[in-house]
């Protein structure tokens, strides 16, 4: 489902909802909620909303858990770290306690070692065989003007993974490992919702939404849920070029 929104306030209302919503059916149901936030600017402003007076009140936190869709090979305290935005935007304002939050250990330095406690956790937390994937009930993703989503760049090696749930990739053009959850976790979950804002990704968006296949390319065309539901939501300018 693709929902196209006039300004980008109205976007992040939307998307505060849909949260409380998956939430609320998910701890009503398994009674837990299971996220993977994304990183980047973009869900900041869903963050503040989320933890301000509308939807604080409303939602069961005690009852959800946090991870990561992908995160920078830096410090957590460093101010390009995913963690530390959640941390500094979600976490704090809503007194998360620690035992909610899994995030990538960076702290370990190596990535290869920070990949394997990350798959150890989901592991753990999902109480998985060799054999399965996580299901988390809702994934937030955001699209960079190049197509990719979580750190799965285009023509990276992640994007070959089908049998891990998460991996390190070297980005090339910006010369550093990123850590990402992979594509078979992204597409075993309930829900996934894209986030996408910004004139400087109309021409790709296009080109994902109506464009041939083509994933190594373009990365985000590889996210197809195979028994969830999966939403775009879009505000007027990057969907400036779609097809009405």
């Amino acid at each position: 489902m693709i929902k196209i929104f006039p300004t980008i306030d109205q976007l992040n209302e939307f998307a505060a909802g849909k949260f409380a919503e998956i939430a609320d059916l998910s701890i009503k149901e398994r009674g837990k909620f299971s996220v993977a936030l994304s990183g980047g600017s973009t869900p900041k402003a869903l963050h503040r909303l989320l933890a301000g007076d509308k939807f604080k009140s409303v939602i069961d936190w005690r009852n959800i858990f946090f991870f990561f869709g992908d995160e920078r090979n830096v410090a957590p305290d460093d101010e390009e770290s995913n963690f530390r935005m959640a941390k500094e935007t979600l976490f704090e304002p809503l007194n998360i306690t620690a035992d909610k939050i899994f995030r990538w250990q960076t702290e370990l330095r190596d990535a290869k070692a920070v990949v394997e406690n990350y798959r150890l956790k989901l592991r753990n937390f999902f109480e998985l065989t060799e054999e399965n994937f996580p299901r988390f009930d809702l994934i937030l993703l955001g699209m960079g003007d190049d197509g990719h989503t979580a750190s799965l760049f285009p023509n990276t090696e992640a994007l070959k993974e089908s049998g891990k749930t998460a991996a390190s990739n070297f980005v090339e053009k910006l010369s550093a490992t990123r850590l990402t959850l992979t594509f078979p976790v992204i597409n075993n979950a309930r829900n996934v919702m894209f986030l996408v804002k910004g004139a400087e990704k109309a021409e790709t968006l296009k080109n994902v939404m109506e464009g041939e296949f083509q994933p190594k390319k373009y990365p985000s065309q590889a996210v197809k849920l195979h028994d969830g539901e999966l939403l775009w939501l879009i505000d007027e300018t990057s969907a400036a070029l779609l097809s009405r």
